[in-house]
């Protein structure tokens, strides 16, 4: 089985998993801005496609390209995985996941979520100031829950949860291994 990963990263951590991904299936690895590059033909020999962004304000970012083209890979395993600094077992975690695709695309698209951190060192300047602007929104609320408190707390500064084995389901997927750790 042929398996392309694609991914678009900011501050490595999409990167991270995506290289994981790749090591661990056997298969190709392509940043987004060189899969945007290839022809159609380009994909027609991979039997398993999977698409890793970063999540931000409940998007995957840069997912439209893949959406826009797995439209035309319906016969092929996809895959969509999204890297973000909630842990895996965060309940918003698996609200988002439901979100993410339409009834449509979960009918041929399985979406992942693997727990990652913030670098602050490495993001672009405005991601940067819109995280600090939203933690010091979050610290300054009057009415903060403690899971908001405890969250504002953690984001104020860089860290890093990533771990290796947040991408068995989605391995399991790609190489036609049923799981129910997909939504």
């Amino acid at each position: 089985m042929k398996t392309l990963i694609i991914y678009t990263s900011q501050t490595g951590f999409t990167k991270r998993y995506a290289q994981w991904l790749a090591d661990r299936t056997g298969g190709d690895l392509l940043d987004l801005k060189d899969a945007q590059k290839k022809s159609s033909d380009y994909f027609e020999n991979y039997d398993s496609i999977c698409y890793g962004g970063w999540a931000m304000a409940g998007n995957v970012v840069k997912v439209k390209w893949f959406f826009e083209k797995a439209g035309n890979w319906k016969d092929k395993r996809l895959a969509m995985f999204c890297v973000g600094g909630s842990p895996n077992d965060n309940p918003d975690v698996d609200v988002f996941l439901q979100n993410v695709l339409t009834d449509e695309q979960k009918k041929y698209i399985k979406a992942f979520y693997c727990q990652g951190g913030f670098n602050y060192e490495k993001m672009k300047a405005p991601s940067r100031l819109a995280m600090k602007m939203f933690v010091s929104t979050l610290k300054n609320k009057k009415d903060a829950t403690e899971k908001e408190k405890g969250m504002a707390e953690k984001m104020a500064s860089s860290y890093d949860i990533s771990d290796i084995k947040f991408i068995e389901p989605i391995v399991a997927y790609l190489e036609g291994i049923d799981n129910e750790n997909a939504i």
